[in-house]
């Protein structure tokens, strides 16, 4: 049984003063084989401690993605040899609920959202903040037990305290796919009037990115191939236009937008060459791409001549990091927020991947984890596919 937002504002947790202690057994939803949705059961594991360093993380809400728990659990994740049984869920928001020895950076029963993403700590990249570039680098919930479960212990430095006024499902939104977005930008150096192109701008992240864009005063076009979604966008991003950047009049289109000059920036995070080949033809002078995935592809032609010849840069961003993490909280404070699509309560995770599978969102897709929401009735079950 989906929920919009307004009917599912998932509440955050609320924990004790940490001195009671964690309990010594937890409910997860987890997978012990590859396949469909259906392989998501509902078990109960050791609760995980935290150590030095570390804090414990009660789960209010949960993100669902394409490639970090769609492709994880049909077992043809691009690049990650998962260990079974897994549990997925990378983004995630809840509340402290325990803190390991030496850390100060966060309480019990502050409100946080948490950074996936793990690292050595002490290479020149991590040093760097680049964390995005650790060669040890690991993603929760694809390469470590992650956050479909009612604690998680993480870092302390990637427990995000959350500006005040956001709920746990926003701030599940917001926490990666913004700090991906504001990675982004850093690298192309976004400029406030600026003429941006985001394709897949129906997806988390691309609706996401989009609406950020907007935020730091770029004039955006928002890009999908899907006419209801292209309706859809059309009402929730403050976009200059809305396209489809497979319709053959689609460089006429943008050129027109933008006087002839082209777009200063294009995030492109599909790799498919047909829109590849079609974005390169409208790109300015000095203008970037940048590109932090392959999904409909990865092998484009490069016409290196017309990149040289007209300054253009095609930029690779892997993903975020913490540094580009907190400057989304400055964006929340100044009133920025994420489109969410709808919420599932855990024990429908299988419907929402199905949902996310056939490609019916417009923005995020959040799983929620209140003590309800982990006992779903039958006759909701039979119903929520």
């Amino acid at each position: 049984m989906s929920r919009s937002l307004a009917a599912a504002q998932a509440p955050w947790p609320v924990v004790g003063d940490g001195e009671a202690g964690l309990p010594e057994r937890m409910r997860v939803m987890s997978f012990d084989h590859f396949g469909d949705p259906d392989v998501l059961q509902m078990h109960e594991v050791d609760t995980p401690q935290p150590g030095p360093g570390e804090v414990a993380v009660r789960v209010a809400a949960v993100s669902v993605g394409r490639l970090l728990d769609l492709s994880a659990r049909a077992g043809t994740h691009p690049y990650a040899r998962i260990t079974l049984p897994h549990i997925l869920g990378a983004e995630h928001a809840g509340t402290v609920a325990a803190v390991g020895a030496g850390v100060d950076s966060v309480r019990p029963g502050d409100l946080v959202a948490v950074v996936p993403i793990l690292t050595c700590g002490t290479c020149a990249a991590c040093a760097d903040g680049a964390l995005e570039a650790c060669a040890s680098t690991r993603i929760m919930g694809v390469h470590t037990r992650g956050a479909y479960a009612e604690y998680t212990v993480v870092p302390a430095a990637n427990a995000l305290v959350v500006p005040a006024g956001v709920g746990p499902v926003e701030a599940t939104a917001l926490v990666w796919s913004g700090a991906v977005a504001e990675n982004q930008f850093e690298h192309a150096g976004l400029k406030p009037g600026e003429w941006v192109l985001v394709h897949g701008a129906s997806s988390a992240l691309g609706s996401l990115t989009a609406a950020l864009a907007v935020h730091h005063g770029a004039r955006v076009i928002a890009g999908s191939r899907s006419a209801a979604k292209r309706e859809r966008l059309a009402g929730e991003l403050k976009a200059e236009a809305v396209v489809d950047p497979t319709d053959p009049t689609f460089g006429e289109q943008v050129r027109a937008l933008t006087g002839s000059a082209g777009v200063d920036l294009v995030i492109d995070n599909l790799g498919d060459p047909a829109i590849w080949s079609a974005t390169m033809d409208v790109l300015a002078m000095r203008g970037r791409v940048v590109t932090s995935g392959a999904f409909l592809g990865g092998k484009v032609e490069l016409d290196l001549l017309r990149l040289y010849s007209r300054s253009q840069r095609v930029i690779g961003v892997r993903s975020g990091n913490l540094r580009s993490a907190r400057r989304v909280w400055s964006a929340v404070e100044a009133g920025f927020r994420p489109v969410i699509d709808r919420t599932f309560p855990i024990a429908e995770a299988a419907s929402a991947h199905r949902y996310l599978e056939a490609s019916a969102n417009t923005g995020r897709v959040v799983l929620t984890t209140a003590d309800d929401d982990w006992a779903a009735a039958p006759e909701t079950r039979r119903n929520s596919s």
